[in-house]
């Protein structure tokens, strides 16, 4: 099991959520979150005084997956959030130990579904 965090630019959630429906993967976590990175952010002025702006606006994703899905998961977010610009995001894989359902105390893969 393996827990696919991503992070993208907010305007291409929609893009990435079509491409993970279409691999069939139809259960996420989606957040709004702000960072910085290689975009190093921007300055904007407000009322004649300048301010930079480091944190920028994101969308992580959260994906728990069964080994079989990592490869179409991953390949679906990069389908979807692509630009080919700086900012497009980043896709960080983890190993998962466990994962339990709630309701049912199913365990492991199952649990994912």
């Amino acid at each position: 099991m393996k827990l696919i965090i991503a992070v993208i630019q907010p305007e291409r959630l929609p893009d990435v959520k079509n491409a993970l429906f279409e691999a069939q993967v139809h259960k996420m976590t989606v957040m709004n979150v702000i960072g910085c990175g290689q975009q190093m952010g921007y300055t904007e002025t407000y009322r004649g005084a300048a301010t930079e702006v480091n944190l920028l606006k994101k969308v992580e994703l959260q994906i728990a997956v069964n080994e079989d899905f990592v490869k179409p998961t991953v390949d679906a977010i990069i389908k979807g959030a692509r630009t080919g610009k700086i900012g497009d995001g980043k896709i960080f894989i983890l190993d998962m130990p466990e994962c339990i359902r709630i309701r049912t105390g199913e365990t492991g893969g199952a649990a994912i579904g």
